[in-house]
C-alpha cells in the first residue's frame, strides 16, 4: 500500500485503517457469538407477521379483513400452518389460521401486551411466535403470530444494517473531524518549528531553534540542527577572523610596494604596476570594510538622507568632474529622516557613485536624487546593466567586464549595508538608458 508522503496524512490514514480493522473484528466476533450461542444465538424474524399485518384492510362496511396479496400468499405457501391474530384498540379481533393451544390464553390478553419474542425448546421449534404493536390506516393493533428462524446470512445482514453500518458512518464522521484535530494538536510543535527555520540567516548567527513544545521523538533532530548551527557559527567566525587578519597583513606589503613603485622611473610598466597595486589595496580596504560592518554593528541614530547624500555628492564631485562627468544633487524633499548608521550609509552612497564613475563611460551626467517616501536614486547615462545581470552584480567579486580597477566587492558591501537597515535596493534603467540604483527605506516607528 502506498502511504501519503505527508506525515499528517499518513497518521490520519493509518489511524483510519486501524479503527476500521478494529470495528470489523468486533463486528465479526459479535456475529459469530450470536450464531454459535445456544441461548439467544438463534433469533426470531417477524417477517411473516409483518406481511400479514400489511394485508389488513378495512372494508366499506367498516369490518376488518385480509387482502389477498402475493406476499401473504407466499407466506402461506412457506408456512402451511401459519397462524396470526390481530386485536385493534377498539377490541376488534382478526384471525388467520389456528392459534396453537398454548397461545390461546395469550391471545385473549393482547390488549395488555406490547412486545415479545417466544421460542420453545423443541426442534425445529414449532411454537415460534412474535408479538408487536403496529399502526396502519386501518387503526392501531397488537399483532401476535407465527415467527421464523433467522438464517446466519440474514442475521449477519440484519446486524450489519442495524449496527455495523451506523457505526461505520459514525466512525467515518469522527475520523474525518476528530483525527485531523488530534493529529494537528500532536504535531503543532513541529509546524511551529518549521516556521522558526525561516529565521535561520547568516545575519542571525546566534539564532537557535526552540527545543520545547515538540515531541520527544523530534527533539534529537532539533538538537542536532542547533548543534550544526553552533558549529557553523564557530567556523564562520574563524573564517571572518582569517579574512580580517589577511586584509590587515596585506596593507603593510602593499604600502611598501607602492613606495618602491613610486621611486621607479616613469613609464608604461610603472603605471601598470601602480594600477595593479592600487587594485590590491582597494581589495584589502573593501575586505576590511566588510569586516568592520560585521564586527562593529552600531546602534541606529537619526539620519537625514538629504543631508547625507548632499555631503557625499559634494565630496565626490571633483572626482566625477575629473573623469568627464557632470555630478548633480537633486533633492525632491527638504528632509528625509530615518534611523540608521550614518557612517555605513555614507559608505554605501559613496560606493554607488564611484561605481557610476567607473562604469558610465566617462561622459554624461550622474544624478543623486532623494525622493519622497525615503527613496534614494543614483542614475547615470552609461550603457546600463542588462536585466539578466541585475541580481548577480551584488555577488562578491562578480563583474560584468574584466577591468584593471576595482575588486568586485563594492556593490556587495552596499547590499549588506542596505539589508542591515531593513531597506531594499533595485537596479532600473535611467531615462537615458543607463543604470539607476534605487534604495527604498521602510517607514519606521517614531
Amino acid at each position: 500500500m502506498l502511504w501519503p508522503r505527508s506525515l499528517k496524512q499518513r497518521l490520519i490514514a493509518q489511524l483510519l485503517v486501524l479503527q476500521l480493522a478494529i470495528l470489523l473484528v468486533f463486528g465479526l466476533s459479535f456475529v459469530t457469538l450470536l450464531v454459535v450461542a445456544d441461548e439467544g444465538g438463534v433469533l426470531i424474524g417477524p417477517a411473516p407477521v409483518e406481511t400479514a399485518f400489511a394485508a389488513i384492510e378495512r372494508g366499506p362496511d367498516g369490518k376488518l379483513a385480509f387482502a389477498k396479496t402475493d406476499k401473504l400468499a407466499d407466506v402461506l405457501v412457506r408456512h402451511p400452518k401459519f397462524w396470526f391474530i390481530a386485536r385493534s384498540d377498539r377490541g376488534e379481533i382478526l384471525q388467520l389460521g389456528e392459534v396453537p393451544e398454548i397461545y390461546k390464553g395469550i391471545s385473549q390478553t393482547l390488549d395488555r401486551m406490547t412486545y415479545s419474542d417466544l421460542r420453545d425448546v423443541g426442534d425445529p421449534s414449532p411454537y415460534l411466535a412474535v408479538l408487536r404493536r403496529r399502526s396502519s390506516p386501518a387503526g392501531d393493533f397488537t399483532v401476535f403470530g407465527q415467527g421464523e428462524l433467522l438464517s446466519e446470512q440474514s442475521l449477519i445482514l440484519t446486524f450489519s444494517r442495524v449496527s455495523l453500518a451506523p457505526m461505520l458512518v459514525l466512525l467515518a464522521i469522527v475520523t474525518v473531524i476528530g483525527v485531523p484535530w488530534i493529529v494537528n494538536r500532536a504535531i503543532k510543535g513541529i509546524s511551529e518549528l518549521a516556521r522558526e527555520t525561516d529565521g535561520i540567516d547568516i545575519a542571525r548567527r546566534s539564532y537557535r531553534l526552540t527545543e520545547t513544545a515538540i515531541p520527544s521523538e523530534v527533539r534529537p533532530l532539533v538538537q542536532g540542527i542547533n548543534g550544526a548551527l553552533h558549529r557553523l557559527d564557530q567556523a564562520y567566525d574563524r573564517h571572518q577572523r582569517f579574512i580580517l587578519d589577511a586584509a590587515h597583513e596585506l596593507r603593510t606589503p602593499v604600502a611598501i610596494l607602492q613606495a618602491r613603485l613610486d621611486s621607479l622611473a616613469p613609464g608604461p610598466d610603472r603605471d601598470r604596476l601602480i594600477a595593479d597595486c592600487e587594485r590590491i589595496s582597494a581589495l584589502a580596504e573593501q575586505l576590511l570594510d566588510l569586516q568592520r560592518l560585521e564586527a562593529n554593528a552600531k546602534p541606529l541614530t537619526p539620519v537625514d538622507l538629504v543631508e547625507l547624500c548632499r555631503d557625499v555628492a559634494a565630496d565626490l564631485a571633483p572626482l566625477a568632474i575629473d573623469q568627464g562627468y557632470e555630478l548633480s544633487f537633486e533633492p525632491e524633499v527638504e528632509r528625509s529622516p530615518i534611523q540608521g548608521d550614518p557612517a555605513s550609509l555614507s559608505r554605501a552612497i559613496t560606493n554607488l557613485i564611484q561605481n557610476a564613475i567607473e562604469h558610465a563611460g566617462n561622459q554624461g551626467a550622474i544624478v543623486v536624487r532623494v525622493a519622497c517616501d525615503r527613496v534614494i536614486e543614483i542614475c547615470d547615462d552609461g550603457p546600463g546593466i542588462p536585466e539578466a545581470e541585475r541580481e548577480r552584480v551584488f555577488e562578491p567579486f562578480h563583474r560584468l567586464k574584466p577591468r584593471d580597477r576595482g575588486a568586485g566587492l563594492g556593490l556587495n558591501l552596499v547590499l549588506q549595508i542596505v539589508q542591515r537597515h531593513g531597506a531594499q535596493i533595485r537596479i532600473l534603467a535611467s531615462p537615458s538608458g543607463g543604470a539607476c540604483f534605487r534604495l527604498v527605506f521602510a517607514e519606521q516607528a517614531a
